[in-house]
């Protein structure tokens, strides 16, 4: 599990934005990961894409690593930002973009 949240941590660290979702951006396997990627993409900035369901034991890890149980999950500069509905409240409120360029 150590191993794992070090991977976790690794990606999240290296890349500006990252999501762990169901699924790729090009094929997104819930409506909550699709919802979360179409606003990202309004960001104009590459998006590291993760999907857990390819790895199961690498989605135990994260709800581990970030003590939130359900996915997507959006991490930008390294910290985590929070599911679609955060996300989406975030972009609603203009902060997202504010995140982003801080980062």
């Amino acid at each position: 599990m150590e191993d794992l949240k070090k991977k976790i941590e690794g990606i999240v660290k290296s890349n500006p934005i990252v999501i762990f979702m169901k699924g790729t951006p090009e094929a997104p396997q819930c409506g909550f990961s699709n919802r979360a990627v179409q606003i990202l993409r309004t960001l104009n900035q590459p998006i590291h894409a993760v999907n857990v369901l390819a790895d199961e034991e690498l989605w135990g890890a994260l709800e581990e690593f970030t003590k939130w149980p359900t996915v997507p999950q959006v991490f930008i500069g390294g910290e985590f930002i929070g599911g679609c509905d955060i996300v989406s409240e975030l972009q609603e409120r203009g902060e997202l973009a504010k995140l982003v360029k801080k980062s």
